[in-house]
């Protein structure tokens, strides 16, 4: 018999569309009886549903969005997510963050900030709200604004889950959260059928049946503001590196030279709005040495495909909490983010996942 466990209390750290897909998807999947929900990996996980997530602080830097209520504020511009659901109100206030390194030169023509607004206490406001789980959602090259906020939910006394590539379950905040005896989960969320699981999926299938893969590249394109804000190269690298490693590491010890790898956002088209279109080549030789050559387009939202994964690291977060188990949770992370503190095949993670969640593996 599963028991109930209750409620999962989410600090959200940026609202921009993946906050809106998230916050969306809990209203969206309220209710439903279905033993088996398309879009649900795990309907049940842990003793925890989708509905129990509960949204108790928000920070965002957009005049457009601080002091609104988050119901409100996950519809604003420059924000585009397609509308899942209609949301209640939450009876939770947007507060002025930090701005940091959270805005770079492109994302400065769509992001309106209000110097005169003073940022808030953002750790007492965690801690007052009573949080759980905090999620970093800033923008990628927030390099700063990642550690601070990771800093500020250890020392609120909750988990972390970091979404963007910035390497901080698999870099110097583990240990960290392991003295606490508090999660974290990351880096860098991989999409639920995106483009990097996909490229892995490939790469892999090369390699498991004997066929030599020679070159590839996966380029993207969109038109959110995560796509405006990666015109801006200094803000790409480690993004770069994210999705690069997450196909490399499935190839192992045949890993491909830098000139015959390239992965990553190539261009901004608005139109497309939450739309990723991504384009991927493998060329290879099979038997013979005979060629290969394999053509693959993908057309998918890119932030919806990032919740589906999300409702479940926030779950077995709080599992993680629950068991007072502290540092990085590196089953869960191999399976739902890019760069895990280790790497493994999927099946491989996949499998290890459901033992963490069935309680038989400890991280």
């Amino acid at each position: 018999m599963v028991i109930h466990l209750g409620k999962i209390r989410v600090a959200l750290v940026g609202v921009g569309n993946c906050s809106s897909f998230l916050v969306q998807a809990v209203e969206y999947y309220r209710g439903r009886k279905e033993k088996d929900i398309p879009g649900i990996m795990h309907v049940m996980l842990g003793g925890y549903k989708v509905e129990d997530i509960d949204f108790v602080a928000a920070f965002d830097v957009d005049r457009r969005k601080v002091g609104k209520d988050l119901s409100k504020a996950i519809f604003q511009e420059p924000n585009n997510a397609v509308k899942l659901a209609e949301v209640p109100k939450a009876g939770v206030r947007v507060e002025k963050g930090p701005v940091l390194d959270g805005i770079g030169d492109y994302l400065k023509k769509a992001v309106s900030v209000d110097p005169n607004q003073k940022p808030v206490d953002v750790m007492n406001v965690i801690k007052s709200s009573k949080a759980h789980v905090v999620i970093n959602y800033l923008p990628v090259g927030s390099y700063d604004a990642s550690r601070f906020y990771a800093q500020a939910a250890l020392d609120a006394g909750c988990g972390f889950i970091n979404a963007i590539p910035e390497f901080l379950a698999s870099g110097e905040f583990a240990s960290r959260f392991e003295k606490k005896k508090l999660p974290i989960l990351g880096d860098d969320i991989k999409g639920q059928l995106g483009a990097s699981v996909l490229s892995r999926t490939l790469a892999r299938l090369f390699k498991d049946r004997g066929t030599a893969l020679d070159r590839m590249y996966q380029l993207n394109f969109g038109g959110n503001t995560d796509f405006l804000n990666l015109l801006e190269e200094s803000r790409l690298k480690y993004k770069r590196i994210s999705k690069t490693e997450t196909v490399q590491s499935v190839l192992e010890e045949k890993r491909l030279d830098e000139y015959n790898i390239k992965i990553g956002p190539s261009d901004y088209v608005p139109w497309l709005g939450t739309r990723k279109i991504a384009s991927m080549r493998f060329e290879g030789r099979s038997f013979g040495d005979i060629s290969v050559q394999l053509d693959v387009k993908l057309d998918v939202d890119d932030k919806s495909v990032s919740a589906g994964v999300m409702v479940d690291a926030v779950r077995c977060c709080k599992l993680a909490m629950d068991r007072k188990i502290g540092g990085a949770l590196v089953s869960p992370s191999a399976y739902f983010f890019k760069v895990p503190p280790i790497q493994y095949p999927d099946y491989v993670a996949k499998e290890m996942l459901e033992e963490f969640i069935e309680g038989r593996r400890e991280r």
